[in-house]
């Protein structure tokens, strides 16, 4: 049994209005590990003032008697400077930053989430800039920190083999899922998004980012290939235009695919499960992922995933994808076309997802997470 302690943590990513996989991340572990049953204190650290429903769960839309808010409103450097000085002036018992980097200035138990090494494995799909700012930012978490938490077992690795840690300072704690997220069955819903979006029968869809790392040119080239055998067929890439993402487009320029290739920008949770539910495969070719959350959400909406079989998405996966080469153009072609051909296939795949993302939860996440927090903090 561990004694009550302060936890001061880093809320401000949980925050952003358009929150993308690690921002969720934030938000998500926060409301459960607010939920937990303990006689902990929670500090939120926040940039700017939250809704006020915005970490409540299950139907409670009030921040629980155990939080409280520290909102430190600072224009630039928030992290190191105005974070710095607050836990500083008034330290936690112990600091826990789930999607960023630790501050300058922070107290010495102190805990930090890093999601992947991308940057150091795929230097060409990072901004010069972005690459500089991660590698600096991991290396000092790396560390600092007296606890870094991995989300998989491949990051992990990584971890150990590029920066010489304690096998004992690196726990994983894999992330959750949206257990309300299901299969979308209602047909007018279906075609309201379809209609919407522009959408036809059968779409191949991806969903993230627009960036290198999610290999999305070699995609396009691969579904051009499908495209040729496979008519009518489209390929949704959906999610915010991100760096270096001309290639992209030029390829589906390239290739004639203008009418074939849709891109809906940012996808809101609303439409999320009919856009997943009414995909004919959901393709994840991605160069390197820390976890995959994309994954799961196609899984557990019965959507048939083709992954890469790089990093840790064979470890998420499981056995719920075709996984194949993502640096093979033909690979993920013939991916594809089965995918969308072999029904047999489609139908294991359905089920063998369905019965993969029972391993994961946020309920889950928050304990093991809190349980690391609890031996830094007792330390």
């Amino acid at each position: 049994m561990f004694p009550a302690m302060l936890i001061g943590i880093d809320a401000s990513r949980a925050l952003r209005a358009r929150r993308t996989g690690t921002e969720n991340y934030s938000l998500q572990l926060i409301r459960h590990l607010l939920a937990l049953e303990s006689d902990h204190r929670f500090r939120l650290y926040c940039d700017q003032q939250p809704s006020p429903d915005l970490f409540g769960i299950a139907g409670n839309t009030r921040l629980s008697n155990n939080a409280e808010l520290c909102v430190i409103p600072f224009a630039r450097l928030w992290t190191h400077l105005r974070l710095s000085a607050e836990v500083m002036r008034n330290p936690p018992d112990v600091l826990f930053v789930p999607s960023h980097v630790l501050p300058l200035i922070h107290p010495r138990p102190s805990v930090v989430t890093v999601h992947d090494l991308g940057y150091h494995y795929f230097p060409e799909a990072h901004r010069a800039r972005d690459r500089w700012y991660l590698d600096l930012g991991t290396r000092f978490n790396a560390r600092s920190a007296d606890r870094v938490i991995a989300d998989s077992r491949a990051t992990r690795a990584d971890l150990l083999g590029l920066f010489d840690l304690d096998a004992e300072k690196v726990p994983v704690v894999y992330l959750g899922r949206d257990q309300n997220l299901k299969p979308e069955t209602n047909s007018e819903r279906l075609q309201d998004v379809k209609g919407r979006l522009g959408l036809r029968d059968p779409y191949v869809l991806t969903v993230g980012t627009l960036q290198p790392r999610k290999n999305l040119a070699r995609l396009v080239d691969a579904f051009s290939r499908v495209q040729a055998r496979v008519d009518a067929a489209q390929l949704v890439l959906a999610g915010r235009v991100g760096w270096l993402s001309d290639p992209i487009f030029e390829q589906v320029k390239r290739f004639g695919l203008e009418d074939h290739v849709l891109f809906p920008g940012y996808v809101e949770d609303s439409d999320l499960a009919a856009l997943l539910s009414g995909a004919a495969a959901f393709a994840f070719p991605s160069l390197y992922e820390g976890f995959g959350f994309p994954v799961l959400e196609a899984q557990a909406c019965g959507t048939p995933v083709l992954a890469s079989n790089t990093s840790s998405l064979p470890e998420v996966a499981g056995d719920g994808a075709l996984f194949v080469d993502p640096l093979d153009v033909e690979a993920i072609a013939d991916g594809l076309y089965r995918l969308l051909s072999d029904q047999a296939l489609r139908n294991r795949l359905r089920a063998e997802g369905f019965a993969n993302i029972q391993r994961f939860s946020w309920q889950r996440c928050a304990r093991e997470t809190l349980a690391v927090l609890e031996k830094v903090g007792a330390a």
